[in-house]
């Protein structure tokens, strides 16, 4: 017992590297970088990538699951909404539209990008990749109404010209989006927990369920840890993202490109942790964590967007154009269509990333 409790804080890098990733984002943060600063930021967003990972396992080994995945998702998701509302405030009217294309492109990464992964990742390991319709079906369904509410309404509302809600309207959509993302979260960790739970199959390697837990020190730890991590993810993304900027108008792209790339820098924990779980035969774990993010990038993001409109100058464009819906309409029926059956194959993890790829491409080329 003494061995695993001391083996779960894993390498002392684990430890090292979010302090050092902290450090880089004290040092780096608000200031034009040079080219070789900006590598080394590169290398600890990196690091601090896979040092959340370990310990957002670490974790959900203590606390289980769906509660490991919840962590993760909330955690990562809190962090990108706090630096969300500081970019709105301090960059004026160009940051108009950009609460709806960070939480768009969370929407379509983690639905079509994780998801595939995911399933394709066991897939190959099982041929056929198992997990509970139940659970991953209440999810699904909970995201699409929200990304519909607050995503789609807005560009067909009359109260307000343009694809913005009324006071009003912002207000219900944020206290609908609250209470939808509160009441799942209740449906997953208490009352239909099992749900959300990794289907065991002949293949379960259940290298983390004969393992001893860790210390509920050594987790409190790891969440420290966890949340450094995090924090640096999301800050060093931000540091970097000048030379994003840059060198996405030297290659004259569209500049809603700079959002879809920090939103995949900052999901990079999610992903891999959800394709390492995928790859024990944790398929529904994968699942909580990407239907998980989604839910709330869209349940924790239009609240605190809408009490931040209280001293935000300018509009607030929430609503999507006419090849967004299409592209959120078919990941709703793709993942319908895959969801239902609690089972899939290669071929509904190539659907998923097939329409991930038509986001990124179009996002490129409008």
């Amino acid at each position: 017992m003494r061995r695993a409790v001391l083996r779960l804080p894993a390498a002392a890098w684990t430890v090292l590297v979010p302090l050092v990733s902290l450090l880089a984002l004290v040092l780096g943060w608000g200031r034009d970088l040079p080219g070789f600063a900006v590598a080394i930021v590169a290398l600890c967003l990196a690091g601090a990538v896979l040092a959340a990972v370990h310990h957002a396992e670490v974790v959900a080994h203590r606390v289980g699951e769906p509660f490991g995945s919840l962590v993760l998702a909330v955690a990562v998701t809190v962090i990108e909404v706090a630096l969300i509302v500081t970019l709105m405030v301090d960059g004026g009217p160009k940051t108009a539209s950009l609460a709806r294309d960070t939480v768009f492109a969370a929407v379509m990464i983690t639905c079509n990008g994780i998801v595939g992964l995911s399933l394709l990742v066991g897939a190959l390991r099982n041929r056929v990749a198992v997990f509970n319709a139940e659970g991953s079906g209440a999810a699904l369904a909970s995201v699409a109404t929200l990304a519909t509410l607050s995503l789609v309404l807005p560009t067909f509302t009359t109260s307000k010209p343009g694809p913005e809600f009324s006071t009003a309207q912002l207000t219900f959509a944020a206290c609908a989006s609250l209470a939808l993302y509160g009441l799942f979260v209740s449906v997953q960790t208490i009352r239909h927990r099992d749900y959300f739970l990794p289907v065991v199959t002949g293949t379960d390697r259940g290298d983390d369920r004969h393992a001893a837990p860790p210390t509920a020190r050594a987790a409190l730890i790891s969440l420290g840890l966890l949340l450094v991590s995090l924090v640096a993810v999301v800050g060093n993304a931000k540091s970097v993202s000048p030379t994003i900027e840059s060198a996405v108008a030297e290659a004259g792209l569209p500049q809603a490109v700079v959002g879809v790339v920090i939103a995949l820098l900052v999901l990079l924990p999610e992903t891999l942790a959800a394709v390492r779980a995928a790859s024990r035969d944790r398929v529904q774990t994968s699942l909580n964590l990407a239907y998980g993010s989604a839910l709330a990038s869209i349940g924790l993001t239009i609240p605190a967007i809408a009490l931040a409109s209280l001293w935000l100058s300018g509009p607030l464009l929430l609503g999507l154009g006419p090849v967004h819906m299409v592209l959120l309409a078919l990941t709703v029926a793709v993942g319908t269509l895959t969801v239902v059956l609690g089972r899939a194959t290669l071929l509904q993890g190539g659907v998923h990333l097939v329409v991930l790829a038509a986001y990124l491409f179009l996002a490129v080329s409008p």
